[in-house]
């Protein structure tokens, strides 16, 4: 364990192989509590999943860990990440963990953690983690066992909580909207949320059988969210992912609303109101359209890493409130510390009110480049050295020739899974698509070269 087993997003894998092991796991629950615990923030963490089958497992090798450090652990049971990140900030727990690999087949799985001030793990922190995963596991005596507890009302505090960032004045009773729950974490919460402030809601996603999360569903599948909007004549569309912290919506014609034009929309609400509170963060993966959109409006921009931890940093670091991710983590800093996507979904149906504009008008201002990405697999070889390889680099130079000032080329191993991720952007869609599996070529050749 020389390298850290953290990526930009926690720990994740397919379940059964490492890290994604119960033994692991149980060490990293252990060298977790050790670490903080020790940093003087209490003596609880929260644990809390999503409805993949292997929850069950690794939530018990979690607990045993915890406990053998002599950390006690409140048990959360399914729930979204970002009501996670609440709880564990409002319950004054040391940390809180979270057992979800996002928007990935049920057969993954994963570890996030958040700091007893709901936010992701700072680099030292982790670092210690590492450090103490080294050493041997121990046991406290059995006086200091840790204890475990089920959480009390967990779902209904993260409820009311994602209520009160709408505002009172407003009402939505009678709006219809459809939201697709992944088969996710947010199963139960979502819909409850969107009723309790008078949607009409249609639910779909909602029926988990801990195999059937993210499957033809959610975020990474649109098209069953299209088809009930249109049979329903909604307003909108909400499709979660897996542990429920990021959204994308379909608009009353079915068009996908993806994380850059919800930031688009938001933000450019917000300076109307005169409280956006600065710029905009993205990534290296936003569109180039929104960031074109935003200087129009004058609005300032900046990008970051991708994960919505860099985001995070950024915003902190700026002192700004939005930010977000084209794949629809959108964090407002005046409303939660992470990506949520009940309350990012709250929001825009906020501005849908304040104006009286439907979902298409308000995103019609942004042009959307053409992206193509593509995935390749790594299959055991290292990413990063895929992407610094002579004929990568070659393929990528001779793609941003073509481009210009008019397109990007992003080529990044990915955090979350062992694949390069190839993202071209311009203007022409067939240029696109021909730089982009030329670039995925090149890379795919590297891997065959060893």
């Amino acid at each position: 364990m020389s390298e850290s087993l953290f990526g930009t997003d926690g720990v994740r894998g397919r379940v059964g192989l490492e890290p994604i092991t119960p033994q692991t796991v149980m060490k990293l629950g252990w060298a977790a509590g050790r670490v903080l615990a020790g940093a003087g923030k209490g003596n609880k963490v929260l644990v809390g999943k999503d409805t993949r089958i292997s929850g069950y497992l690794l939530e018990s090798a979690l607990e045993a860990g915890f406990s053998a450090a002599g950390v006690d652990i409140s048990l959360l049971g399914p729930m979204p990440t970002p009501g996670i990140a609440y709880l564990t900030r409002t319950a004054r727990a040391c940390a809180g963990v979270v057992i979800s690999a996002s928007h990935n087949p049920y057969h993954d799985n994963g570890i996030k953690i958040f700091s007893a001030e709901g936010t992701k793990l700072d680099d030292a922190l982790v670092a210690a983690i590492d450090r103490t995963m080294q050493g041997e596991m121990t046991c406290v005596e059995s006086s200091r066992l840790g204890r475990a507890e089920r959480f009390s009302d967990a779902q209904g505090r993260y409820i009311e909580f994602c209520k009160n960032t709408f505002p009172r004045s407003l009402s939505l009773s009678g709006l219809k909207v459809v939201i697709d729950c992944a088969n996710g974490a947010g199963y139960e919460v979502a819909p409850r949320v969107l009723a309790e402030l008078g949607v009409d809601v249609v639910a779909i996603g909602n029926r988990p059988d801990g195999y059937n999360i993210n499957h033809d569903c959610g975020s990474t599948s649109l098209d069953g969210l299209r088809a009930r909007v249109l049979e329903e004549r909604a307003a909108l569309g909400i499709a979660l992912d897996g542990d429920a912290d990021r959204v994308l919506l379909v608009d009353e014609s079915g068009q996908g609303v993806d994380g850059d034009q919800i930031l688009y929309l938001l933000a450019g609400h917000r300076q109307a109101l005169g409280n956006l509170g600065g710029g905009v963060v993205g990534t290296v993966m936003t569109n180039l359209g929104l960031q074109q959109a935003l200087a129009q409006r004058e609005i300032p921009f900046c990008r970051t890493g991708v994960g919505d931890r860099f985001v995070h940093e950024a915003l902190v670091e700026r002192g700004w409130l939005l930010g977000g991710e084209t794949s629809g983590h959108i964090i407002c800093l005046d409303k939660g510390t992470t990506g949520d996507g009940i309350v990012a979904a709250l929001e825009v149906m906020q501005v849908m009110l304040e104006t009286g504009e439907p979902l298409s008008a308000l995103v019609a201002g942004m042009e959307v480049f053409p992206q193509e990405t593509i995935n390749v697999h790594a299959d055991g070889a290292n990413a990063g050295a895929l992407v610094e390889s002579v004929r990568v680099r070659a393929a990528v130079e001779t793609a941003e020739t073509e481009l210009g000032t008019r397109g990007r080329v992003v080529l990044r191993p990915s955090g979350t899974e062992p694949l390069v991720r190839v993202m071209i952007e311009g203007e022409d869609v067939g240029t696109v698509d021909r730089l982009a599996r030329m670039v995925a070529a090149a890379v795919d050749d590297a891997r065959n070269a060893g």
